[in-house]
């Protein structure tokens, strides 16, 4: 990672050192450009959010509980089930139960493979589109520079 001549580094040059250190996350923007395509509201988002922030490894499910999501939005828990089930319903997600060494039960595993296989053909589009984008600019720059005349482009 990158130091900046002030020592930080560029998140924390930004969100600064303590909001840093206090921890933060990375979600694909792909979730937050389409959220409208996987029909998600706001409600629906902050609970994906929560989620993803309990997954640290690929081989390690998330697993918070509902009524934790729920009182760290300030919602019912009975929101939270309803709308992880519906989005389970959509594909989106998938709850997998859980059960402790007394076979009592856990906090189910949520699982985003769904929503992941479904997210990837908007990924695509977005990298296509980036990449136009990247080669248009390029193609501008390179005939700027090819209509100056020779002593422009020199002085330049």
């Amino acid at each position: 990672m990158a130091t900046l001549k002030s020592g930080l580094r560029a998140n924390e040059a930004k969100w600064t050192r303590p909001l840093m250190n206090a921890g933060f996350m990375i979600m694909p923007d792909v979730f937050l450009e389409h959220q409208q395509d996987f029909k998600l509201d706001a409600i629906d988002m902050n609970i994906i959010f929560h989620l993803a922030r309990y997954w640290w490894s690929a081989n390690n499910l998330p697993h918070p509980s509902k009524k934790t999501i729920a009182e760290r939005m300030g919602i019912d828990a009975s929101t939270v089930r309803r709308r992880i089930a519906r989005m389970e319903k959509a594909g989106l997600i998938k709850r997998n139960a859980r059960f402790g060494s007394d076979q009592r039960r856990e906090a189910n595993d949520y699982d985003f493979r769904g929503l992941i296989n479904k997210a990837k053909p908007f990924a695509t589009q977005m990298i296509e589109k980036r990449n136009k984008k990247r080669q248009a600019r390029i193609a501008k720059l390179t005939r700027k520079r090819f209509t100056k005349t020779p002593a422009a482009v020199q002085a330049a």
